[in-house]
């Protein structure tokens, strides 16, 4: 297969680099265009030194315009096949609408076209989206749900990290018509969510020792959460004849990196599967998954640890029967499935790649 060329848009980010480290050792995407203003001018290696080797574990061909550490930084990408947006909101949409117009499909990391009107956007990112028409027009990018949706998309929205946990745990119970359309998310996030910017809450004398809440009174990624559990809900065959009521809680906790939500709902008393037992639950939801290269179902409470460094989403489902409630623990990599290796997935599906191209499947541990 031709090589795609692939330009990253604020690879100084977190999840900028480590969408760098992923794709040099991706066999099918290089690298030959990055950007990042505060930095614009150095070479990759001044600004990252980690990657000073990273060249010689590159096979070379022909179509591999030069090595990935000699980049240098610049305002804006060059012309490739596939960018990768890693700016905040607002500012990502405005790139990404150029970047359309210049023919390069995209693959958005920031939270501007997750969103499916422009309203709800308004609502909870206090802005007027830059680029109303293309909320149409991009999709989510959930290979578990939408892959056949992503294969040949101009624009597709990388779901945020929080949301995929959640949605991962959830959605297999809302699509088999398992539980009620209230749900409780608890989830507990590594620092490195917060992004690199400085902001005191992040400096490691604070949040060490430290466990937090915040965005109590809704959180950013609520909204793409209800949405996708709500759309669950629909082509499961159980339509939503009342809005999905979602309670979501995030946490930060002294970690660079992982999260771990744990999800509640109320087993749907209706019809024979209210009184499903733990195995019973399981065996659904291996089924659900069945094929995910990504996805497991454990028998165990998964730790983020077991997820480190991976793309891997570990899904425990189980039965409180003194409550009659469903019980989902899921934990992924924030910064890979959360983000970076979400992003390359939906990029080896654009491209009718096998959606394990270039990914690790193995956690790093200790």
């Amino acid at each position: 297969m031709k090589t795609i060329t692939v330009s990253i848009v604020n690879v100084t980010s977190y999840t900028g680099l480590e969408l760098l480290r992923l794709l040099s050792a991706h066999p099918c995407f290089a690298v030959t265009s990055v950007t990042a203003r505060s930095t614009a001018g150095k070479r990759l290696c001044e600004v990252f030194p980690q990657l000073g080797y990273v060249d010689s574990m590159i096979v070379k061909s022909e179509t591999r315009a030069g090595a990935i550490s000699e980049l240098v930084i610049a305002d804006e990408p060059d012309l490739t096949d596939l960018a990768f947006v890693c700016l905040p909101h607002v500012a990502a949409a405005e790139s990404v609408l150029s970047l359309l117009e210049r023919g390069i499909k995209v693959v958005d990391l920031s939270a501007d076209f997750r969103l499916h009107t422009p309203a709800l956007y308004e609502e909870w990112y206090k802005h007027t989206h830059p680029a109303p028409a293309l909320l149409e027009e991009a999709v989510y990018g959930l290979c578990e749900r939408y892959r056949e949706r992503i294969q040949g998309a101009a624009l597709v929205a990388n779901p945020g990290c929080y949301a995929t946990a959640a949605i991962l745990g959830l959605a297999p119970a809302l699509a088999m018509g398992l539980i009620t359309l209230d749900v409780i998310i608890d989830a507990k996030s590594g620092v490195s969510g917060a992004g690199r910017g400085l902001t005191l809450g992040t400096h490691y004398t604070e949040a060490n020792e430290d466990v937090s809440a915040y965005s109590l009174s809704g959180h950013r990624h609520l909204p793409e959460i209800v949405q996708e559990l709500e759309a669950a809900a629909r082509t499961g065959g159980h339509p939503v004849e009342h809005p999905l009521r979602a309670t979501f809680v995030p946490h930060l906790m002294p970690m660079t990196r992982g999260i771990l939500a744990t999800c509640y709902a109320d087993l749907n008393q209706q019809g024979a599967r209210s009184s499903l037992t733990t195995e019973e639950i399981r065996a659904l939801y291996a089924q659900y998954y069945a094929g995910e290269p990504f996805v497991h179902i454990v028998e165990q409470p998964p730790h983020t640890k077991w997820t480190y460094g991976s793309n891997q989403c570990l899904v425990y489902p189980m039965v409180d029967t003194r409550t009659g409630r469903l019980l989902v623990i899921s934990c992924l990599d924030n910064l890979v499935k959360g983000a970076a290796g979400q992003a390359i997935q939906n990029a080896n599906r654009l491209y009718g790649l096998a959606e394990t191209t270039g990914l690790p499947a193995v956690a790093l541990y200790p």
